[in-house]
């Protein structure tokens, strides 16, 4: 089974995936492949530079072909993105400051990152 997450309660990221999903990825025993992951208000935090967990999954994503996104509104106004309010959801804003491979986008571009490996489930945490 395919599943994506979405990142979008308080605290989902430092405690869901850093705690669970996170190092079951690591030891090959989280059964699902995850296909991606989209992050939402603080929950991109930890995909900062220098960030323990970002770096870890960054490195795993990169292994496992795993799509990681942030919202780009989101990363605007956490100072994670360049690019200005008009530009979020067309695919204009660029990650700033984020740990390697991380894209920003809205839900457009979201759909068309998993398109060609599409997920059976989205699981929202």
């Amino acid at each position: 089974m395919k599943v994506a997450y979405v990142f979008a309660t308080n605290m989902s990221s430092t405690f869901k995936l850093a705690t669970m999903i996170l190092p079951q990825l690591e030891q090959g025993i989280h059964s699902a492949e995850v296909v991606g992951m989209m992050f939402f208000d603080d929950n991109i935090f930890c995909l900062r530079q220098g960030d323990p967990v970002g770096e870890r999954l960054a490195k795993i994503a990169k292994e496992k072909n795993i799509l990681l996104m942030v919202c780009d509104q989101c990363a605007v106004r956490r100072n994670l993105a360049e690019g200005t309010f008009e530009q979020c959801g067309l695919g204009q804003v660029k990650p700033k400051g984020l740990v390697e491979g991380v894209q920003t986008g809205c839900f457009p571009q979201l759909y068309q990152a998993l398109a060609s490996n599409p997920p059976d489930q989205v699981i929202t945490l």
